[in-house]
């Protein structure tokens, strides 16, 4: 709910009216999501030293057409289509639609894991890394959007705050493990972030489809420290959060070498198939702070190399 605008104060401001300004700020506060605040508050730790990639020119190919939104120049309105309709819209040329980073945040079941109540869910996390990467992009000028909206790429606070938005709300459990490979312009970049626990032929085969689109990317796996550590000994019942049979173990610290080296087997051929196809990857636990895991992404966006 927007709340009703109050009249300005014209008296002067000897005596500050701090109850107004309490309600003024909570009301602020409640209107942004809480994922959003603490996205805000990565962003700003990590904005210190880091430039942005405003790039300038004029494009040459035509891409599509869009709202207009403010900010954007009013040379780049197209009157005719614009008098056709009851919205302005502009024209999107091919560097403009290359200029934008499309941003995915995976929100299948296994996500919503957390090993302990003092660890966010992974969803937790990843919404945070990709609200607040975003938040970096869109002070450099940086056209964003989350892949899967129905919001094209734009830049701005408006932008930021319908991208948040639409990270903050968890999607249905059914939502797709994989983005779906709708179409993006050439030579666009893709961050994809989630905990890529599903088959390996599913991840590459994607992964693939995407660059023969002519668009590269990034990965940043997210994983819950029990997932890599396994610490749980004895009788232990797993249960499925997708589809899939219930699994339990006799003595689960039998087990425990095994599963470390597949769980690491499995990342490592992810991570070779995206480095083999141009992409980067990286992985963070829930259990350290995301800070480093966003200096590293916005870092490679930004120099366009590999990293490790």
């Amino acid at each position: 709910m927007t709340p009703a605008p109050h009249k300005e104060d014209k008296r002067p401001t000897t005596n500050t009216n701090w109850s107004a300004l309490r309600h003024e700020a909570e009301t602020a506060a409640a209107a942004m999501p809480a994922l959003q605040v603490e996205a805000e508050h990565v962003a700003n730790t990590v904005a210190f030293g880091i430039h942005g990639r405003r790039r300038t020119g004029q494009g040459e190919s035509f891409w599509q057409f869009r709202r207009y939104q403010p900010g954007d120049m009013r040379t780049a309105i197209d009157w005719r289509k614009s008098g056709r309709s009851e919205h302005i819209y502009v024209r999107e040329y091919e560097w403009e639609a290359a200029d934008s980073v499309w941003i995915w945040r995976d929100g299948a079941p296994t996500n919503h894991y957390a090993s302990s109540k003092a660890l966010p869910t992974k969803w937790q996390r990843a919404s945070v890394i990709a609200i607040a990467m975003a938040s970096l992009l869109v002070r450099g000028g940086e056209r964003i959007t989350a892949l899967g909206s129905a919001n094209p790429p734009g830049t701005g606070r408006q932008a930021l705050r319908q991208f948040a938005r639409y990270i903050s709300t968890p999607q249905s459990a059914t939502e797709a493990r994989l983005p779906e490979t709708t179409r993006l312009p050439r030579y666009a970049k893709l961050l994809l972030v989630s905990d890529f626990l599903t088959p390996i032929e599913n991840v590459t085969r994607r992964l693939d489809e995407i660059t023969a689109m002519g668009v590269q990317g990034h990965l940043l796996q997210i994983s819950d420290p029990a997932e890599e550590d396994f610490p749980f000994s004895g009788h232990i019942n797993f249960k499925a959060l997708e589809q899939g049979p219930d699994i339990a173990f006799g003595k689960s610290e039998d087990i425990r070498q095994a599963y470390r080296r597949a769980y690491q087997a499995h990342r490592d051929a992810i991570a070779d198939h995206a480095r083999n196809l141009g992409w980067t990857f990286a992985h963070h636990r829930t259990d350290l702070g995301p800070e480093t895991a966003l200096l590293a992404l916005y870092n490679a966006l930004s120099q366009e190399r590999t990293f490790r």
